[in-house]
């Protein structure tokens, strides 16, 4: 086979590929055989008749379709092998000659990734954030469990801090337009908590069982959903019930009731532990990123615009998942942002090319240091993640090819962020 490369700009390249009459004739021996299941001739068995034979008698246009898909698939991948290509989206192929089984050129026109430069990744370092858990935040989650394992009793009175009430509200604008994810029925609050937003709980203090209220408040500047920053929304709550919180004392049978736990000492120490644990591992999360982008930014990388599009496409998508949890569609969402989705991608665009980027450079630092997974341990993950679910559905989409693959990989990814932690991280 020969093959030449051009490269029309250092994200994509054309192969022109020439397959030589051998294995051309290879590729039509495979097609025959494949064909000759659907021939019925007489005095052979199904699939047993000469090539030759079999040949004369299949539908030629058939004949040549299959061979022609057989053919370029075959030369293609053995292409790409050759001349080592990362291609990152299928090609665009243009048949330039072929007379039927023995002369074929074809061109393939594809993104790739190439000119990755890495820096001396062994020269950059990050430091390990080390985390520390005061006695406050441990008694912070003892009161929380002391709150939960409380006896709840029903009163008559006037709803005070430290009562649990049960309320129905809701909340507009100053249209009196309804505000998505503003309302609730029979939501269980606990006064003082500072559940809901500043001046919410401090109106319901006072309130009695049945008595309804409308009071306007402005949701803060840092609030978490940008469409309700700074916005003056009128809610209008009823009381259903009002229950007193009888927390238990807090002390060695508190703890001993909580969990396998011989005093309220062994509790604490138990929830320091587990808070360091859950911080730390969020904290070298966090240095591993940084560690990457500063990896990253020293990297030189030229990426096909279709790797870019394509990452947009799964933000996109990521997205409009969050979304459904959240009760919000994406047209409610755009509206929110004041965006078109064409606008909105654009912006998501450097976010689309950091990540792609790193991710390149991950795979590059994974070349570099010889670091692969083994069937054996992509086989040991599969399983792992088969044992947390029920459904046999969901086992068996994990032996689907592509999740294979992005399991794969996630394993890979794991390997070269523990040799970085490994050449990068100081104490």
């Amino acid at each position: 086979m020969q093959v030449s490369l051009k490269h029309n700009s250092d994200t994509e390249v054309v192969l022109t590929i020439i397959p030589n009459s051998k294995e051309l004739t290879k590729v039509k021996e495979h097609v025959l055989e494949h064909l000759a299941g659907s021939v019925k001739l007489p005095g052979f068995r199904s699939g047993k008749a000469p090539l030759a034979l079999i040949e004369k008698n299949v539908d030629q246009a058939a004949l040549q379709s299959d061979f022609l898909e057989e053919a370029i698939g075959q030369m293609y991948q053995q292409a790409i092998a050759e001349q080592k290509l990362r291609v990152v989206e299928r090609p665009q192929i243009a048949l330039t000659k072929f007379v039927p089984f023995n002369t074929l050129e074809f061109q393939a026109t594809v993104p790739v990734i190439s000119n990755v430069t890495l820096p001396d990744y062994t020269k950059i370092s990050q430091t390990r954030t080390k985390v520390s858990v005061t006695a406050k935040e441990v008694n912070e989650v003892v009161d929380s469990l002391a709150q939960r394992q409380a006896e709840r009793k029903q009163v008559e009175r006037a709803a005070k801090d430290g009562d649990e009430v049960t309320i129905d509200f809701k909340g507009v604008d100053t249209k009196q337009q309804p505000i998505k994810g503003a309302d609730g029925q029979g939501y269980p609050l606990v006064l003082g908590s500072k559940t809901f937003i500043p001046g919410f709980e401090e109106h319901l203090v006072g309130m009695k069982i049945g008595e309804k209220k409308e009071f306007t408040l402005t949701f803060p500047k840092d609030y978490g959903v940008k469409a309700l920053v700074s916005k003056k929304v009128t809610f209008t709550v009823t009381v259903q019930k009002i229950q007193e919180l009888v927390e238990p004392n807090i002390d060695d049978a508190f703890a001993m009731n909580v969990g396998p736990f011989d005093s309220l000492n062994a509790l604490k120490a138990d929830i320091k532990k587990q808070l360091a644990a859950e911080r730390q591992a969020e904290v070298d999360r966090n240095d591993e990123s940084e560690l990457v982008r500063k990896i990253t930014a020293k990297s030189k990388v030229s990426i096909p615009q279709a790797l870019i599009d394509s990452t947009v496409e799964n933000l996109l998508r990521d997205l409009k998942q969050n979304l459904v949890y959240r009760g919000q569609t994406f047209l409610e969402f755009l509206e929110a942002e004041g965006k078109t989705e064409d606008t909105y991608k654009k912006e998501l665009e450097p976010q689309a090319e950091e990540r792609v980027k790193a991710s390149i450079v991950l795979a590059e630092i994974a070349d570099k240091e010889k670091l692969d997974v083994s069937l054996e341990e992509l086989e040991v993950r599969i399983q792992s993640l088969k044992g947390q679910y029920q459904d046999a559905a969901m086992q068996a989409e994990l032996d689907n090819p592509e999740n294979k693959e992005n399991i794969a990989s996630r394993i890979l990814t794991e390997k070269v962020l523990n040799r970085l932690k490994e050449l990068c991280f100081s104490a």
